[in-house]
């Protein structure tokens, strides 16, 4: 079974966001140009567990349970916006972000305790993955056009020589989002390719709170 822990934001913020990435969306070049991750996916990692043998899950889930509680509810926004490998477009995270570095690292003891490798991939910074550049997504640069012209009198908001991570990296650079209480963490079953669009199919195991 293919598991991970991590913090699933409220609606609300959900709604703010979704709303914030509809203009970037008819920004961002061809409709094909960007694999958009679903909304009902979007998450901040804590963990990544890799397959775990269903015989361990309780065990993990129980451990999990016990490390969230010895940590505090915390506040977080989304906030800011990046590209990593110049392809995954995220969204990043502003407030306690200390708190939420300590509950990956909780998170991630939970895991060594059942034999979960460590994850090189997983980038310790509290982030949201919103879309994947596909390959060929960039268009090239114009011969002899200087970044962001047009021609006279067309001034652009948005640069014609601009690839979909550049435009959405630009425009959600000074994103803010609604601050909520981090009160729960979530041990998640994924299931690539079954989910909207091919993406991966996330089931929730066990939802654990912060405090006793």
């Amino acid at each position: 079974m293919r598991l991970f822990a991590a913090v699933w934001p409220p609606d609300d913020v959900l709604d703010h966001l979704d709303l914030a990435l509809a203009a970037v969306r008819g920004r961002s070049g061809p409709d094909d140009a960007v694999r958009w991750t679903a909304r009902d996916a979007w998450h901040l990692t804590s963990a990544f567990y890799g397959t775990l043998p269903d015989a361990v899950v309780d065990a993990l889930a129980a451990d999990l349970a016990a490390h969230a509680a010895g940590l505090e509810p915390f506040d977080l926004r989304l906030a800011g916006a990046g590209v990593f490998a110049h392809r995954t477009l995220w969204v990043g995270a502003s407030g306690d972000v200390a708190a939420a570095t300590a509950l990956a690292a909780a998170a991630r003891a939970a895991g060594d305790a059942h034999g979960a490798p460590p994850d090189p991939r997983v980038r310790h910074r509290p982030h949201l993955t919103v879309g994947r550049v596909r390959p060929g997504g960039r268009p090239p640069r114009r011969r002899g056009a200087p970044p962001g012209a047009r021609g006279p009198g067309r001034a652009a908001a948005w640069p014609d020589d601009l690839g979909p991570a550049e435009t959405f990296e630009r425009a959600l650079a000074v994103y803010q989002g609604p601050v909520w209480t981090v009160a729960e963490v979530t041990l998640v079953e994924s299931r690539p390719g079954e989910g909207r669009g091919g993406g991966p199919l996330y089931t929730p195991l066990g939802r654990f709170p912060l405090g006793r």
